[in-house]
Formats: structure tokens, C-alpha cells, sequence
């Protein structure tokens, strides 16, 4: 057992015990299929009517809506097979460096995808529950199966044919990790990789955490003697830092705004010219809507607004604190939807002002998986690598 594990057991992670137990009874359980289709309420939006009712003029038959009860009363075996593949970490999972090698020309944030379960698993209700997607009508997956396993509510997707057609086929957790938002993660093992085959860096600033995933990628990484970052979410500071106290780097995270670490001439001053990569996935716009009242968008309700106060001042931020030839790197998609009229070209208005502060050295797409409830993103996610030059 690595002394990395112990490090992980010693971080309160939710158990596969603990994750049962938030479902451990349901209304259902008890229920025949006549009584099913009578308590139970269809969700639309933000419209709720009986599913008696919501079947009228519908093809959805008995035999479906069994299937579906069915899997409600049997939700443990789902659960477990979730846990097991998404949140559980284990001696075989906690490192990258001693277990698989480092991606080198293809860098696909699903490969490895066993290393995202720590990440998961420590910020659990964030990712799963608490940050919103910010399209309407795609609830989070925490929601749903909480309506669906305790509140006698079901979402009007699971009735779809295209969800009936997974759920006959023993899928249902297809259904839910199609339909319903999770915040997206980085993988800390592409991290690794990008550092060991591209960046080399050694000492590192981020100028989001990332939900510890950057920590994790780049104290793994051979050379890497320093981890600076920085966030808006005090639960994410917290347990980055628990993560990097036990790591013999040195280290120190900051729980503030990036724009704002660029007004602090304390912060300016001990840094200037210190790092030789600073790397991050900045917010992408409205994509994602985290807890926390010092979130970008929550304080920059317009797009140039936030391209400017946010944007801008970040990457004057990262020219302070790099050094001559170092290198800036971060990862971003442009989005838009075909439920609304707004695209945002992400990547040329973000490379457009990073230009003026940098030399842009290359872009490279970035392989990723997309989903229903992610295809507002375009799936190529750009890795976009600037250089520091004197001006």
C-alpha cells in the first residue's frame, strides 16, 4: 500500500457504505406498478404533473413504466456499479506515475479516466449536485436520482424511447450520464502527461484549481518542485491544500479571485517572474455555474465585461508571474447550443487578448467525450501553449 494511499485514506472520502446509504430507502419500494403510476409525478422543466396523466397520449406502456419501477426497487446494484467505476479509489488508482505512462503526442482526457474517481470522490456534492449547468432544463445528476429513488418524481427523459431503449437494455446508467449535468473534470492524468511530454515545468502557478485535479497532476510530475494556485470555491481551496501538505513540495494556495490576486502588490511582488508554467482551464463563460458568490460570471453579468475584468486580468496576471521563456498553457472550447441563440467563439476571443501579452507557440485538440448534456461544448477542446518573450 503506497504511502500516497494512505494519504488519500486519510481525506475523508465518501465510502461506498456512505454513498449506499443516502439511498437506502425509497417510497417505492413498497409500491405495486398501479401504485406507481398513481404517486408518482412527471418532471418537464419546471412543470410537474401526475405520470397517470402525463401517459395519456404518450407511448409509454405498462411493461416500460415496470422496467422503470423495477430498477428504482433494485437501485443498490446501479449504485454499486456506479461507485465502483466513478467514485471509488484504491491503491491502483491513487498514483499515476508508478501505474501507466504518460500520454505523448494524442492527449485524450478520457484515457485513464480511473484517475478523475479521486477527484470526484473528494468534491462529491460539488460535481454531482451543487454546480449548475447554465442551460436550462438539464438538471444535475445528484438531482435527478434523488427525485427518482426518494421524491416519487421522475424526469420526463427517462420516459423518452431512446431512454427506455437503454433501460431495457440493462443501461439505466447510460440514461443518466447522457441526459444529466455533472461538472466536467480534467483529468489529472493529462495533466501529468502534458507536463511530462510538453511543458516540463517545475515550479507551477494555476490560476483556478481545478478541483484539485491540477495539484494532483503536476506534484506526480518528476521535477516539480512548487504548486501555487488559486480559487473561488473555499471547500476546493480547502482540500487542494489538505492534498499538497502531504506531498514534500513546496506549496501554497490562495481561496480569491484570479483578477484579484492581480491588485495585490504582496502577491505581485513574491512572484514576479517565479514560475516557469502556468497552467489552467479557465471558465467558459456561463458553461458551468459554481457555488461561490466571487465566481466570475456572478460578478461580470456581460460576456465583454467578463472577457475584460476577468479574462484580461488574468492574463496579465500569468506575464507578471512567469518568467523569460516560460510557458502558458491553458484549455478551452468555444459553446453554444441549439436551445439558445447565443454562441460564444471562446477560443478566438480568449487567444485574441492572451496575443497581447504572449507569444502564441501552438493548439492542439484535446480528445474528450461528449454527451447530451455537454453539446453545447464542441467536443474538440483546444490545448493552447503561449510563450513569455521581453517586449
Amino acid at each position: 500500500m503506497s504511502r500516497y494511499y494512505n494519504t488519500i485514506l486519510s481525506m475523508n472520502l465518501v465510502t461506498i457504505e456512505e454513498f449506499l446509504d443516502l439511498f437506502e430507502s425509497s417510497p417505492a419500494d413498497n409500491m405495486n406498478l398501479d401504485d406507481f403510476i398513481e404517486k408518482y409525478k412527471v418532471v418537464t422543466g419546471n412543470k410537474e404533473q401526475s405520470l397517470k396523466d402525463y401517459m395519456k397520449g404518450k407511448s409509454i406502456n405498462r411493461e416500460h413504466l415496470k422496467l422503470i419501477l423495477e430498477n428504482i426497487q433494485n437501485r443498490k446494484k446501479y449504485l454499486k456499479r456506479f461507485y465502483n467505476m466513478s467514485l471509488r479509489v484504491n491503491d491502483k488508482n491513487d498514483t499515476i506515475h508508478n501505474n501507466i505512462t504518460a500520454m505523448s503526442s494524442i492527449f485524450d482526457n478520457n484515457k485513464g479516466v480511473i484517475y478523475k474517481n479521486l477527484i470526484r470522490n473528494l468534491h462529491f456534492w460539488d460535481i454531482l449536485q451543487n454546480t449548475k449547468s447554465g442551460f436550462e432544463n438539464t438538471p444535475t445528476y445528484m438531482s435527478i436520482i434523488n427525485n427518482l429513488y426518494k421524491n416519487n418524481k421522475i424526469d420526463y427523459k427517462i420516459l423518452t424511447p431512446s431512454a427506455l431503449h437503454y433501460i431495457k437494455n440493462g443501461r439505466i446508467g447510460s440514461v443518466f450520464s447522457s441526459f444529466y449535468f455533472r461538472a466536467s473534470i480534467l483529468n489529472p492524468y493529462l495533466i501529468y502527461s502534458l507536463n511530462v511530454n510538453v511543458l516540463k515545468g517545475t515550479k507551477i502557478f494555476t490560476p483556478t484549481l481545478g478541483w484539485s485535479s491540477y495539484a494532483k497532476g503536476f506534484v506526480e510530475s518528476p521535477g516539480v518542485i512548487e504548486y501555487v494556485g488559486t480559487d473561488v470555491i473555499p471547500d476546493v481551496c480547502k482540500k487542494t491544500k489538505q492534498l499538497l501538505e502531504k506531498f514534500e513540495i513546496k506549496s501554497d494556495i490562495y481561496c480569491k479571485p484570479s483578477e484579484d490576486l492581480y491588485k495585490s502588490k504582496a502577491f505581485l511582488r513574491k512572484y514576479k517572474a517565479h514560475f516557469d508554467v502556468v497552467f489552467f482551464s479557465p471558465p467558459y463563460y456561463r458553461l458551468e455555474l459554481y457555488q461561490s458568490d466571487n465566481q466570475s460570471t456572478t460578478r461580470y453579468k456581460d460576456y465583454h465585461d467578463w472577457l475584460t475584468s476577468y479574462w484580461e486580468s488574468t492574463i496579465k496576471l500569468c506575464q507578471h508571474v512567469l518568467e523569460k521563456d516560460g510557458k502558458l498553457c491553458y484549455i478551452l472550447s468555444d459553446y453554444g447550443s441549439k436551445n439558445t441563440s447565443k454562441k460564444f467563439n471562446l477560443v478566438e476571443d480568449m487567444n485574441n487578448i492572451a496575443k497581447k501579452y504572449f507569444q502564441f507557440t501552438s493548439m492542439q485538440t484535446m480528445q474528450n467525450k461528449n454527451v447530451h448534456s455537454t453539446k453545447h461544448r464542441e467536443t474538440g477542446e483546444q490545448i493552447v501553449i503561449f510563450s513569455k518573450i521581453d517586449k
